[in-house]
């Protein structure tokens, strides 16, 4: 069934969502988790090509990353936590690639922004690229 599963994490109730409905799944199959953070502002971006110090934002989100593996570890989930930077549909696409991933489980928000009309969102992006199953939990706003 799924022995690797990447959950993409917003830092923000969303997690909640996704999280809650994934456990029981884990727990059901034994697979690992991968909890990925994607850092997608103008520092996250430029990180590699400028060499530039990690931003405020940066050093959040991998705070943010580590205490949520450990609390998982600690419920007896076995996990990993990455913080990519850059485009997140970019970043999770290449980590489903590179991890060895069977199932990514991620929210959706629903078109709340312009350029998700324009551009389409993570999620879409995500599940039509990837050869892995997309499981896609809405969040109620």
């Amino acid at each position: 069934m799924y022995h690797h599963i990447l959950i993409p994490l917003e830092n923000s109730p969303a997690d909640e969502t996704i999280l809650a409905h994934i456990k029981p799944l884990a727990r059901m199959t034994g697979a690992r988790l991968l909890l990925v953070h994607v850092a997608d502002g103008w520092v996250a971006r430029n990180f590699d090509q400028l060499k530039l110090a990690e931003s405020e934002e940066m050093k959040q989100d991998r705070l943010y990353l580590e205490k949520r593996n450990r609390e998982l570890a600690a419920e007896g989930f076995s996990c990993e936590a990455v913080l990519a930077l850059g485009e997140p549909s970019d970043e999770i696409i290449k980590l489903a690639g590179e991890k060895d991933i069977d199932l990514i489980a991620m929210t959706t928000h629903g078109h709340r922004f312009v350029s998700d009309l324009l551009y389409g969102s993570t999620a879409d992006k995500v599940r039509h690229q990837v050869e892995v199953p997309v499981l896609l939990l809405k969040v109620k706003n």
